[in-house]
């Protein structure tokens, strides 16, 4: 995800400081991976170098004074077209467990194990995602749903290797 393209996403309702946008994009984006302060101030400076924001005044506190920043119409021109491209799709086709099976099969080692291994931590992490889905708002439920459609595209491909095992063997132990 593009952070800086999220925060001036953010910063489309109005201007906003550094600690109200790390707030509002954990709430919406961050269950799993919120942001550091420092990762927010980072991309603010950025953005505001690039000219995608501006200082919209500065807050008096009981710690140091806080900046408030507001999106630019550029900014919001960069958010248009980022919106508006598509997201490259990944075809997946340097895998990581696909690289381990032939490894074990290189190796004379059991890549049946390798694959019932990964399947039982695929069906652990999917019941973990059910339960969160059961438990979350609608945000949380398209987001477990993308996840576990993804993890169930991995346990068809599991099964399928599965099944070819002695074949890939004859192909790659030659």
């Amino acid at each position: 995800m593009s952070i800086g393209h999220t925060l001036l996403g953010l910063l489309e309702k109005g201007p906003r400081h550094g600690y109200d946008l790390k707030r509002a994009y954990d709430e919406r984006f961050g269950q799993d991976r919120p942001l550091h302060y420092g990762q927010v101030y980072t991309t603010l400076s950025r953005l505001l170098r690039n000219g995608l924001v501006e200082e919209a005044g500065v807050e008096a506190g009981d710690g140091p004074e806080r900046k408030r920043y507001a999106i630019t119409d550029a900014g919001v021109t960069d958010v248009e077209k980022w919106l508006s491209t598509p997201e490259k799709p990944e075809p997946y086709l340097q895998n990581t467990l696909y690289s381990k099976v032939v490894l074990a099969l290189l190796s004379g080692r059991d890549a049946g194990d390798v694959l019932d291994t990964q399947r039982s931590a695929h069906l652990v992490t999917m019941r973990e995602l059910t339960k969160r889905k059961a438990a979350g708002d609608l945000a949380d439920q398209l987001i477990c749903d993308h996840a576990l459609f993804h993890l169930e595209a991995d346990l068809r491909w599991l099964e399928l290797t599965a099944a070819r095992l002695d074949r890939l063997k004859t192909e790659v132990v030659r």
